[in-house]
């Protein structure tokens, strides 16, 4: 990922809007933090994303449906560069259905394993806000998170609420269930 960072640990944004932005270096690299995140415990699901592990034959798919639906209105993919590389990532989604169109929601929102504590995810939070805000002109955002990781603290830390739980919804390992945890923002 080429970024305009100075060398620091500070990330530098880019935002993908359309398809045609998608580049086979960044899909590689998307793959392979993904890969890297679900591997590594990570907390980041997809409806057609086998159990861990994974590789890149499971996740390259997924990647691609998700760059084929961007849009400037509707779908954009916010990626934090370090140094070049591709250190998180996360997907801003809005339906345009008059009754939601002034909420968005947040989703794969991922730290790549060798940038974290590092302040990448928070970083990616609160260049997210400013997106939905100035750009879509959103109200709110929402997410949804899985208990039992320390997420649920990690977002109400930059100023998330907790909406709901849909207890036991998430099933990790046949004995391992954990709520969902709804969470929410005003911008």
């Amino acid at each position: 990922m080429t970024d305009t960072g100075s060398g620091s640990d500070a990330p530098a944004f880019r935002q993908l809007t359309r398809p045609d932005a998608m580049t086979p270096e960044l899909r590689e690299q998307l793959v392979d933090c993904w890969t890297a995140v679900v591997n590594t415990g990570g907390a980041v699901i997809a409806a057609d994303l086998p159990m861990p592990p994974v590789g890149a034959a499971d996740v390259g798919p997924v990647v691609d449906r998700l760059a084929a639906a961007l849009d400037p209105d509707r779908s954009r993919l916010l990626l934090a560069g370090v140094d070049g590389a591709l250190a998180g990532w996360l997907l801003l989604r809005r339906d345009l259905h008059p009754l939601i169109a002034h909420c968005g929601v947040v989703h794969h929102v991922q730290t790549h394993p060798r940038f974290r504590r590092r302040g990448i995810g928070a970083a990616l939070m609160e260049r997210v806000r400013l997106i939905a805000r100035e750009e879509l002109g959103l109200e709110r955002l929402q997410l949804s998170a899985r208990a039992g990781l320390g997420l649920e603290e990690f977002y109400l830390g930059l100023g998330w609420t907790e909406v709901g739980r849909w207890p036991g919804a998430l099933r990790v390992a046949p004995g391992d269930d954990r709520d969902d945890i709804l969470m929410s923002i005003g911008l």
